[in-house]
This record gives structure tokens, sequence and C-alpha cells, in this order.
């Protein structure tokens, strides 16, 4: 029962506080060292305990590009788990669940596999353990191995190690229950490759931590805040090993203005946060910007207003990311669409920070940061998709005369000292200030420097042109019908356009990874020739259209081209249904295909 595209959707669904999560990241991690693709999703309550959880992996014998749609496996772990997602299991769906919970669920003729992981964790004195239980019964249902089970087990839970030896035999209790009552294949198992390169399974804030750590990150200072605190995490784990610092600040206008001194310092920084703390940075991140010095922000975005929906998914600090500041603060935004592209836009992110001594926002998003899959080693740490650029230090004839850290150039960039270089001394402050960094308030001055910061942009725009990381562009090249979109969007677009294909229809999309300043030219050839464009978001009022809109406002009416928004603000992602559908009205509404 394997359906073509060689992917299965398997969904758990449980109360928060007991294990729901931990079972979809074992089970998860069990299927990547068996060979398999996977790829994740997660939503949970803001509670600590209470509430329900769902956790979505989709395996894949190839590589995954969405958690996908409707469940083909749905694991029930108590009786809202089935009710609030038995509409999500699809007709040919089958239902594996613990009896103590849900008992005479109705599937409609679909298969039932009864798993009473309860019972069996009572009988093991390890009533926490039910959740393992049903893991060790997925092990076997899927055919992933044992083995590998207790391998992953062991990596994953060996900091419990009082309980350890409990989880184990939780494990196998789960795997030969569901081995003795269910011999026959499982229809939704996959073939396992008998060979396979090895692969890194990283969540989207690890691949935020290492691609800061490959770009030379080497000082971090955070508030936490849901769903940025992974990056914090990983962080922390990670920079003392490469000779960094992590300090855990009083509040986030602490950690960027920490950031900002060290940075100064010469140390490249970065923050990341959610749209409420970059709220409270948006004062300081105008002061990176007046006094040029380089910093990273990570931005992971989450439902509001205010405090809205803190555990759930959006893309609604657009606008604020873009435009949010006092006066005309110039800034770098890159926006990642997988966790592949994390690493490597973190990398390019403090390239483009060091080299035009700005501030760098990379959006990403709750989905996306949470979210689990495999991908390859990376190549290289930079020069695939790029270049790696550095902060441009005064040369020894600068120091030794009259050493302006102002200075007006062609590109706006201007040598940048570090404390402690003999003839380097400079005053760097929030006030507008003249070429040597001395308050200066004359209206010729203000001019001068205001064109002097956003000349960067300009020249930044005009590199970033040559960058093969600045938009990625796919599909029918000519087609009359295009997607426009950005960030962890693009996989139910993908996949979408290739059910949009089956159909005869040719669609054409391209995401820009860099927001500002946006790739025009890649942009404007896009448009060029299309009777319409769709553009998918995840927020309530289209700001990306909006500015696609007013951006090329020229472009479009010249050549009539209609643009569609279609906005989605519920705290959950794109199901690739909903692009198809929006798609497939797009083209019926303009006149065919």
């Amino acid at each position: 029962m394997v359906k073509r595209d060689q992917t299965v959707v398997v969904r758990v669904g449980g109360e928060a506080g007991e294990g729901t999560v931990t079972l979809g990241e074992l089970f998860t991690r069990i299927a990547a060292r068996a060979g398999l693709e996977v790829y994740t999703f997660r939503t949970y309550p803001a509670e600590i305990k209470g509430g329900q959880v769902l956790f979505q992996t989709r395996l894949g014998v190839k590589r995954v590009l969405s958690e996908g749609d409707a469940a083909d496996v749905l694991v029930v772990m108590n009786k809202p788990g089935w009710t609030e997602n038995q509409r999500d299991l699809q007709p040919r769906g089958v239902l594996v669940y613990d009896p103590g919970a849900v008992s005479d669920p109705d599937t409609q003729g679909r298969a039932q596999f009864a798993i009473p992981a309860g019972v069996i964790a009572q009988e093991l004195d390890f009533a926490r353990g039910k959740n393992v239980v049903m893991v060790g019964a997925l092990t076997w249902l899927f055919r992933l191995g044992l083995d590998l089970g207790r391998d992953i087990v062991n990596a994953r839970m060996a900091r419990h190690g009082d309980v350890l030896q409990q989880n184990l035999k939780a494990l196998e209790a789960g795997y030969a229950y569901a081995e003795a009552h269910y011999p026959a294949p499982f229809p939704y198992a996959l073939p396992l490759p008998e060979q396979f390169e090895e692969r890194l399974l990283l969540s989207g804030a690890e691949a935020l931590a290492l691609g800061a750590l490959d770009g030379g990150c080497r000082f971090y200072s955070g508030y936490p805040i849901t769903p940025a605190t992974g990056v914090m995490e990983a962080l922390a784990k990670y920079l003392p090993a490469f000779g960094g610092t992590m300090v855990q600040a009083e509040d986030e206008i602490a950690a960027i203005n920490m950031v900002i001194g060290a940075s100064f310092a010469g140390r490249r920084s970065m923050t990341a946060t959610s749209g409420p703390g970059l709220s409270l940075m948006i004062e300081a991140l105008g002061m990176a910007s007046i006094a040029e010095i380089p910093i990273v922000v990570v931005n992971v975005q989450r439902a509001g207003p205010s405090t809205g929906l803190p555990t759930k998914t959006s893309q609604g600090d657009l606008f604020l990311t873009l435009y949010g500041g006092h006066g005309d603060a110039p800034r770098f935004v890159l926006a990642p669409d997988s966790v592949k592209d994390c690493y490597y836009q973190m990398i390019n992110a403090f390239s483009l920070a060091e080299y035009y001594q700005m501030p760098v926002i990379v959006l990403s998003d709750q989905a996306m940061a949470s979210r689990v899959e495999t991908m390859p080693y990376p190549e290289s740490s930079c020069g695939i998709w790029s270049e790696c650029l550095e902060r441009q230090l005064p040369s020894e004839a600068e120091l030794a005369k009259d050493y302006r850290r102002y200075r007006d150039t062609k590109d706006g960039i201007s040598s940048m000292a570090i404390p402690g270089m003999t003839g380097g001394a400079y005053l760097s402050e929030s006030l507008e200030h003249d070429v040597y960094g001395y308050p200066s308030q004359t209206p010729e001055n203000h001019q001068l420097m205001m064109e002097k910061r956003s000349k960067k942009v300009e020249a930044a725009r005009r590199r970033l042109a040559k960058w093969d990381s600045s938009a990625r562009r796919w599909g029918h090249r000519g087609a009359k019908f295009g997607i426009i979109g950005w960030g962890s969007t693009r996989g139910a677009v993908r996949e979408a356009m290739v059910q949009l294909g089956e159909m005869g229809i040719e669609i054409e999309a391209i995401y820009p990874h860099t927001l500002l300043p946006m790739p025009d030219r890649a942009v404007m050839e896009f448009i060029y020739g299309k009777k319409a464009i769709l553009v998918p978001e995840l927020n309530f009022s289209s700001q990306f259209a909006r500015m696609i809109s007013h951006r090329y406002y020229k472009q479009l009416d010249a050549q009539d081209i209609h643009v569609h928004m279609l906005a989605k603000e519920q705290g959950i992602p794109f199901k690739i249904s909903e692009i198809y559908e929006a798609a497939l009205e797009m083209v019926l509404e303009e006149g065919g295909k």
C-alpha cells in the first residue's frame, strides 16, 4: 500500500508532558538511522503540561520536501489524539493506538493496530515509559530493526542514566508485543536502502547554530523566548569548543547591546529572538546601523500579535523586520527556505554583516526551527552559493596619518579599526556623527552620512545579484503562471507544482533568499511574460504580496499581471493541497493553462 511517491506520513497525537514529542523524535531518528529520509513538524500548547501535542513525521525513500497532508499512519496515545486527528487520517490509512486510552475507535473500515502501551509500561513498573513502548512497536511495524532502536535510545536518553535501562526494556517490550501480535507485513513499511551515504539529522535551530559557527560567530548573547531558545541551547553546547562565549542576558535589550559591544571589539556576534523580543531590540538595531557595527539577529517567528500563539508558526514579522526602526536605518534581511538553507544563509549573514558593517536579520519560523530534516554534510563553509567576506580593517597608512572611521567612499564601506590598534581610536555612538565619529548635527553632514549608509545597500544588491543563493528559481521557464514566496513554505509549493504538472499545467516559482535588498533583477526577469502570480504566506494581511505589488507595480501594471494573495494565519503550515487548489483556481480564473 506504499504510495507512488514512496513516502509515508506518520502523525502522533497525545498530551503535552507525557512524552509525545519524545515518541515522535525517537521514531524519526530510528527511521533516519535505517536510511530513510525524514521531515518533521510539531505543534504544541503554550503550557508545559496539559493540552494536545501533534508530532508529524514524513518518511521517504528519497528526499522529502514537506511534512505532507493527511496521515497514512495515525498513532494516538489518548482520546483527544483520536478525536482531534481522525478527520486527517486518509481513507486507506491505519490507526495505531493504545486501547487503554482509546476504546473501540470507529475507523470506518480502516486497519487498526492496538498496542497496550500503558499496560505494558505498568507491568514494567515504569508508567511514564509508555511512549517508549510505542516507539518499540513502531520500530517493529516499520521493520526498522531493534538494534537501531537500542542505539537511538542509548544515544538520546543517556543523560537520564537513572532510567536508561527501564527505557530500553520499554522499547524491547513494545517491539516484542508488536512482533508477536502483528507478524504480517505492515502496509506502510518502506523498503530500506541497502547502502546510503551518511547524512546529518538536524533541526532548523541546530542548522542555524552550526551555520553561525561556520560563519565565524564567537559570541552569543540572548534571552530565552519561544520558539528561538533552541538556537541558544545549541550554541551553548558548541560555542565553548570553538573558543566562543555564550551569555544569557537579563532581557532582549541587554542581549543585543552585548552583541553590539562584542562586535565593536572585533568578535563576530549574534543573538536570536522572536517577534516580541525583536520589538525590544529595535532601538539598538538602529544604533548598530548608524554606528556601522556588524551584528546578526535571528528572528524565529511565532504567531501574534503580542504574546499571541507563542508555540505556533507564522510569517507575520515581515514588515517589522524590513521596516521597523526609527528613521532610515539600513539593514539586510535573509530568509532561508529549509533546514539545509538555514546553515548556508547563516554563513552568508555573517559575511554580509562583517563586510558591509551592518545588522543582518535572518528570518526563520517555529515550524522550520523545530522541525528535523535529513541533509547531506555541507560541501564547504562557503564558496558554493556565495563567497566569504571579511571586515575591512584600516591599513597601516590610514592609521599612521589621519584615520577617519566614517570616511565616505564609493560603496559606503569605510575601514573599521579594532580597539587597541595604534592610531585607530575613534568615537562610536548613536548620535549622528562626522567622518571621525564626533557628533555633528549639521544638515549637510546628516545628508552625507545617510547617503553613505544607503550606498552600502545598493553595493550589496549588485554583489548579491551574482550569488546563486540570492534567489531560488525552478519550474517551467517561460510559464505564464508563477508563484513567488519566501521561507518555509517552499516545500509545500514544490510538491503542489509537481501535482499541477501532472495535470499539464506549466508553472514556475521563485523564492528570494535576500528580502532586503531584494534581488530585483531576478524577480523582474521572473515576472516578465507572466499572466498571474500566486503569493502564499503564513500571515493574515499578505505582507509579502503587498510588498511585491508595491515594489514592482510598474512592471505588473505594464504587463497586466495579476497578483493573487494566499494568506494563512492559523499557527500551522500550508498543506500541499491548499497551495495546489489556490494555484489551480488562479489558472482557471485567468483563462486556462
